[in-house]
C-alpha cells in the first residue's frame, strides 16, 4: 500500500503547468514562483486543525483568534482534543464566545474522535484524498471545502482543487478572460489539464483573482 508524503516538488509543478496552460502560464511568469505552503513543515494534528476550523468559521481573523484563546485558557491547554475539550461544557464554551451550533460541532467532532471514528494521520498518509473527505464531512460543522483545505495547506496532496470556491471560480476567469465564472462543473473540466498539481494551480487562481483588485474588491474565499 502506497504512502502518501505530506507535500510535493513546487518546482517540479510550476514547470508542468506552464508547460500544459499557456493562458495560465502569462500569468504564473507575472505572479513569479509560489513557495510550497509553510503548513506542510509543520507539525499537525488533524482533529485540532479541524476545531479550529469550525471556532474559525464566518468570523473575522482576529474575533476567531480571540474565542480560541479563551477557549485554551478555559481548557488549560493549546490542543483541542477530546480529552482537553472535554473539560469545559456549553456553558462555559458560551462564555468563551463560541455560539450553540459551533459547541454542537465540537461536540460531535470529538465524540467522533473519541469512538475512534476519524483517521489520524498515519491512517490519512494511505488513503486517498476523497476517502479522506469523505471520513471528515460526517462531522457537523465540516464540510467539504474545510477537508480541502486541511488537504492542501497541511497535508500537502498536490491534486486538489476547490471547485466551489468562489476565488478559485474567480481566478479561472480572469486567466480565461471570461464574462462570468465557471460553473463548478465547468471548472472541474477546465482543471483537467492541470492534473496531477491542481493543488498548486490553485495557489495561482487565489492570487490572480486578487491581483490587480484594490481592497474594497478582493475576492474571498468561500466558506462551508
Amino acid at each position: 500500500m502506497s504512502r502518501h508524503r505530506r507535500g510535493f516538488d513546487v518546482d517540479h509543478a510550476h514547470a508542468h503547468l506552464q508547460k500544459v496552460d499557456k493562458r495560465l502560464a502569462r500569468w504564473m511568469r507575472r505572479i513569479g514562483p509560489l513557495p510550497a505552503p509553510e503548513g506542510w513543515s509543520r507539525r499537525f494534528d488533524p482533529v485540532d486543525a479541524l476545531a479550529r476550523a469550525i471556532l474559525f468559521q464566518q468570523l473575522s481573523g482576529k474575533a476567531a483568534s480571540t474565542i480560541v484563546g479563551r477557549v485554551e485558557a478555559a481548557i488549560g491547554s493549546r490542543r483541542l482534543h477530546a480529552d482537553t475539550l472535554g473539560r469545559i461544557d456549553d456553558a462555559a464554551l458560551r462564555v468563551c464566545g463560541v455560539s450553540g451550533n459551533k459547541a454542537l460541532a465540537l461536540r460531535d467532532l470529538v465524540r467522533r474522535e473519541a469512538a475512534g471514528e476519524l483517521p489520524d494521520l498515519r491512517r490519512m498518509s494511505v488513503m486517498d484524498h476523497e476517502a479522506i473527505i469523505q471520513a471528515w464531512v460526517p462531522v457537523r460543522g465540516i464540510g467539504r471545502w474545510t477537508v480541502e483545505m486541511m488537504l492542501m495547506f497541511r497535508l500537502g496532496r498536490p491534486d486538489i482543487l476547490p471547485i466551489d470556491d468562489l476565488g478559485i471560480r474567480k481566478g479561472a476567469q480572469r486567466v480565461d478572460d471570461a464574462q462570468a465564472m465557471p460553473t463548478p462543473k465547468a471548472l472541474l473540466e477546465r482543471g483537467e489539464r492541470w492534473g496531477p498539481y491542481r493543488t498548486y494551480a490553485g495557489l495561482y487562481l487565489w492570487r490572480i483573482a486578487d491581483f490587480s483588485a484594490g481592497p474594497a474588491q478582493k475576492t474571498n474565499r468561500s466558506q462551508d
